[in-house]
């Protein structure tokens, strides 16, 4: 599995069509580019939040382009890629792009893409789940990520009053996602935390996202009995997010990694959701500190995404060059 992952991450050749040298980890950059514009949005800065929201819709027109345009030309590659497990970023890019349309006001779409990622996650979920083994990498966190996406996405319409019923999906997706959590960790190789190119983060992003549906599934007003219950998990998985940011933070630290790698949009994306599930966990769960502490980390994401987004931007010009 580790090789396989590591094989769907890289460049495709030069000589195939502009659909081949998009690999099934291309999904992070929507992922990192909608959470963040989910965090922008949250601290009051709508227009960078507007922008980061029409490349993040651009780019998974893109992809799903992509996606379909490959099914059509190379059944073997598409079956392939099928199989790894970033490929549940398409899961995830949709159920981070249809929360921050359900912020803009634009429900019906957020609706839509909650059923295409819903339809689409299981097939995609199982397929990888048949080709696990021991010592895996961190994309393998993405059976958490693209789960725990789906509760987020469900949990954000029911409070949007898109229908109370999808409450009970999001708890349900919630707790399976961190089912799947536990699973992943127990198989993850932690020699990862300093030799992996980026998709090492997706350990803390799992749980950032995780906090995040906590939070959303804390502020549903009509069931009190387990609200103490939400809260409390809400902040351990927070306070269990930030303990893996700063264990990989120090890794990186110590051992720097100054090129770009297509993974590197699965480091942005966990260092977005931290920022975002901290501040949703700061209105949830009442711990106003957590407000000035969430901006904090927001902006670190921001920094971090221009970095990379200005490292594929040199790249690509050198390959076209």
């Amino acid at each position: 599995m580790t090789q396989s992952a590591a094989a769907a991450t890289k460049d495709r050749p030069a000589s195939s069509g502009w659909w081949a040298r998009l690999p099934p980890a291309a999904g992070s950059a929507v992922m990192a580019t909608g959470i963040v514009s989910v965090g922008l949005r949250l601290v009051g800065w709508p227009v960078p939040s507007t922008v980061l929201l029409v490349l993040a819709m651009a780019g998974w027109i893109l992809l799903a382009l992509a996606f379909a345009v490959e099914f059509l030309r190379d059944r073997r590659r598409w079956v392939a890629d099928l199989g790894t497990a970033p490929a549940l970023t398409a899961v995830a890019a949709t159920a981070v792009l249809g929360t921050r349309l359900s912020a803009a006001g634009w429900q019906t779409t957020a609706a839509a893409l909650l059923a295409v990622a819903t339809v689409v996650w299981p097939g995609i979920l199982l397929t990888v789940l048949r080709h696990w083994q021991h010592h895996l990498p961190g994309a393998s966190f993405l059976v958490c990520v693209a789960t725990q996406g789906l509760a987020v996405l469900a949990g954000t319409l029911a409070l949007a009053h898109q229908g109370d019923w999808l409450v009970w999906p999001a708890l349900a997706a919630f707790s399976l996602g961190l089912a799947l959590y536990v699973a992943a960790l127990l198989r993850f190789d932690l020699r990862q935390v300093e030799r992996g190119a980026g998709d090492q983060w997706i350990a803390a992003g799992a749980l950032g996202i995780s906090a995040l549906a906590a939070s959303r599934l804390t502020q549903w007003p009509h069931w009190h009995p387990v609200h103490p219950v939400l809260r409390i998990a809400t902040l351990v998985l927070l306070a269990l997010d930030l303990a893996w940011y700063v264990v990989l933070l120090a890794a990186e630290v110590r051992r720097p990694r100054r090129h770009y790698n297509i993974r590197r949009w699965a480091t942005v994306f966990p260092l977005g959701m931290t920022a975002v599930a901290t501040l949703s966990t700061a209105t949830a769960a009442h711990v106003s500190w957590l407000t000035p502490v969430g901006r904090v980390l927001l902006w670190i994401a921001v920094a971090a995404w221009l970095l990379t987004a200005g490292m594929l931007a040199a790249t690509e010009a050198r390959r076209v060059g």
